[in-house]
């Protein structure tokens, strides 16, 4: 295991800027969710330069998986690319698919004398659209015994935890007037949404500890002089778990129905995409990142304090309740701005950034090779994974 594992660092070194360029060519060309076709290509391309084979998943024109080895041990590192609407890459993820990239073109190097198939997963709409949910319903998962990525963050959590998450977007449909001549025929689908929203404000106070309600209006009307006829909400609602998150939508759906109920409207409410359930990091693997992360000169939060930070949502975890899985936090010095702001966006190509690109493909990159090479957790991956097709 020594060699192995000095060798996957000295391949993440020697293609230390390959990724790097890598990383700043998606930051420079940032895109939305399920329309990442630059940024997908440009995943693939050092990866196919090394001979993995590569296919589509899923049915989606920018997820793909690239393949290297024929051991059973089948590990998948998952990459994302897609930014945010206005801020970019807000959320660093053109870090993490360069990390990833670098971890599987290392672990290639020693796949065959560790008996692993390298999986590298590319996918799509982690902001929006859960495109690791989808790739996991339809199959892309199936054969993989453990997964694996790295997220950028204001600081370093090796057993990084998160919200269930569902999205909906929610239509109120009423009836056109003038505002002046006629008010009185018109059915107010802008009120409904102003009833909705405070009764949203009035419920925050009777939430559950962990659980939020956070959403914005999508559609008010288009002329002051026209009672809107149509208007329409989106909201996000986050809890600790799974089960505290149906009850919040419970709640948070009377809230729309209230809106409808109190103006006169008809209303729908549409999922966004499949809900985001919580990250369940491997213990053990967590163990071997936070060493890595010491080894590295790093300081990772205290394993005890991570359950006290979950870090918003993510459909990785969707992944790791499924499967052994990590996905570890990797700091970026950003001057004191955290994820989702234009400040940390700015930070993603910079050089904590790039320090992140080549330590996070190291750390998890070793840690594979750690757990392919201790016969013990090579046997629980693989069991649990046995028993996972068996049912």
């Amino acid at each position: 295991m020594p060699v192995a594992l000095d060798r996957v660092e000295e391949v993440v070194r020697r293609r230390g800027g390959d990724l790097v360029a890598l990383s700043h060519a998606i930051h420079a060309e940032p895109e939305l969710a399920f329309a990442e076709h630059r940024s997908c290509a440009k995943a693939k391309e050092l990866i196919a330069q090394r001979g993995f084979q590569i296919g589509p998943v899923a049915g989606l024109d920018t997820a793909f998986r690239a393949e290297f080895g024929s051991g059973p041990l089948v590990v998948g590192v998952c990459a994302e690319y897609d930014a945010l609407p206005e801020i970019g890459h807000a959320c660093g993820h053109n870090i993490i698919a360069a990390a990833g990239v670098g971890a599987a073109l290392a672990l290639a190097d020693v796949a065959d004398e560790l008996g692993l198939t390298v999986a590298l997963l590319g996918t799509p709409a982690e902001e929006s659209g859960g495109g690791k949910a989808l790739m996991l319903q339809a199959g892309a998962f199936d054969d993989v015994a453990v997964a694996v990525m790295v997220h950028p963050g204001p600081t370093d959590i090796a057993g990084a935890r998160s919200l269930a998450l569902s999205e909906v977007t929610v239509h109120y449909r009423g009836k056109e007037s003038h505002a002046a001549v006629a008010p009185q025929l018109g059915v107010n689908a802008a009120d409904a949404v102003t009833v909705a929203q405070v009764a949203v404000g009035l419920l925050r106070q009777q939430l559950a500890p962990g659980q939020l309600l956070h959403g914005i209006v999508t559609d008010g009307g288009q002329a002051v002089n026209v009672i809107p006829g149509r208007a329409a909400l989106q909201y996000a609602m986050r809890a600790i778990d799974s089960d505290s998150l149906r009850e919040l939508e419970g709640r948070a759906y009377a809230c729309f129905s209230a809106g409808a109920l109190a103006t006169g409207c008809e209303y729908e409410i549409d999922a966004a995409g499949p809900a985001y359930l919580e990250l369940q990091p491997d213990e053990w693997l967590a163990n071997v990142f936070r060493a890595e992360m010491r080894r590295l000169g790093r300081e990772p939060v205290p394993a005890a304090v991570e359950v006290g930070l979950p870090m918003g949502s993510t459909d990785m975890g969707n992944v790791t309740q499924v499967m052994p899985g990590i996905h570890p936090v990797i700091g970026v010095d950003a001057g004191g701005a955290t994820v989702h702001q234009r400040a940390f966006a700015a930070a993603a190509a910079g050089p904590s950034a790039d320090r992140a690109v080549v330590e996070g493909a190291i750390m998890l990159a070793r840690t594979v090779v750690a757990l392919a090479s201790d016969s013990g957790q090579r046997e629980r991956v693989l069991e649990l994974r046995e028993r996972r097709v068996a049912s």
